[in-house]
């Protein structure tokens, strides 16, 4: 019998690239919503009662008002906003951090699909606060270089607008205020005791993003050199076929040391590189933010929830 999916909030982003991932797939069933009635509560109501999973692509606001729509029991949902990411009885997305995590995924009724720049700074710091080499005290500071495609509708129509704004030529910083959407699951996933300083930047090209946490070894408890945290970050994620740290020097040998935003554009996996010396290192995760930093988490949970290949639909 197929899945049944109901998809809330499917002109989005992330909701037109599960849509495009359900091509060629004979396990689901989705359920469509005519569009004049996307916004009409009752019709609402009546599909997601009826699916088996639900996916939320929606603001915050409104995937809360979603999920008060519930009112069977069997209905699963994985909702792809901020909203729940912290929230008690939610299982955070991410199943390669332990697991745990990952048997939450499987048994749960509720999932959060972590954020874009959060899935980098999380897939970085959670092991290593985790094993107990990186202090919960230390005060982290991260970057991220990421495509326009993260900033949804709004901010792609005006990057791909023919008369645009000259400053969209150059790579734009954001969030100066230190108030970024994510900030509050990278402290409370990573167990960090504060939130790290965080600086993102928005650059000219379409998707794909690298997420960097810079570290003075000397704080580092143990596996304090960027080969010894090589190693220790292999060691962690080994198995994980969303997940591949490369090599000590990989950058060097196949990027020409540096490491582009674009670099992993339309792969659903993430890529693990750590850089430095014998005084300081930084961690990167390289990615692609429609892929595991959105719709590709968001069905790689899918494919858990449902008992199947990890894999299935996805791009690795």
């Amino acid at each position: 019998m197929k899945t049944k999916i109901f998809i809330d909030g499917s002109e989005g982003t992330t909701a037109l690239r599960i849509h495009e991932r359900f091509a060629g797939r004979d396990d689901v069933e989705l359920l469509p919503i005519a569009p004049e009635k996307r916004k009409d509560t009752d019709e609402r109501r009546r599909l997601i009662n009826q699916a088996d999973i639900a996916f939320l692509c929606l603001p915050d606001a409104a995937a809360r008002e979603s999920v008060s729509l519930v009112e069977n029991d069997n209905v699963r949902v994985i909702d792809t906003s901020t909203a729940h990411r912290t929230e008690e009885g939610w299982a955070y997305g991410f199943p390669e951090l332990s697991e745990k995590h990952r048997e939450k995924i499987r048994e749960g009724k509720r999932i959060a699909v972590p954020g874009c720049h959060a899935t980098g700074f999380i897939s970085l710091v959670y092991p290593m606060i985790a094993s107990g080499i990186l202090p919960a005290d230390y005060p982290l500071s991260a970057f991220s270089l990421t495509g326009y495609s993260g900033g949804g509708k709004k901010m792609i129509a005006e990057y791909e607008e023919k008369e645009r704004a000259g400053e969209l030529d150059a790579p734009r910083e954001y969030a100066l205020s230190q108030q970024h959407k994510h900030l509050k699951e990278m402290k409370e996933i990573t167990g960090l005791l504060r939130q790290p300083l965080f600086s993102p930047i928005v650059a000219d090209y379409y998707s794909g993003m690298v997420v960097s946490v810079p570290l003075y070894n000397e704080f580092l408890k143990e596996r304090n050199t960027p080969q010894g945290l090589q190693e220790f970050f292999a060691d962690y994620y080994a198995g994980q076929r969303f997940i591949t740290v490369e090599p000590f020097g990989a950058e060097e040998e196949l990027h020409g040391k540096m490491l582009a935003g674009n670099g992993c554009c339309g792969y659903d996996g993430l890529k693990i590189y750590i850089t430095g010396n014998g005084e300081r290192t930084v961690l990167s995760a390289q990615f692609d933010n429609l892929g595991k930093g959105a719709s590709g988490a968001a069905i790689q949970c899918l494919n858990i929830m449902l008992g199947c290949g990890e894999d299935k639909g996805l791009n690795l």
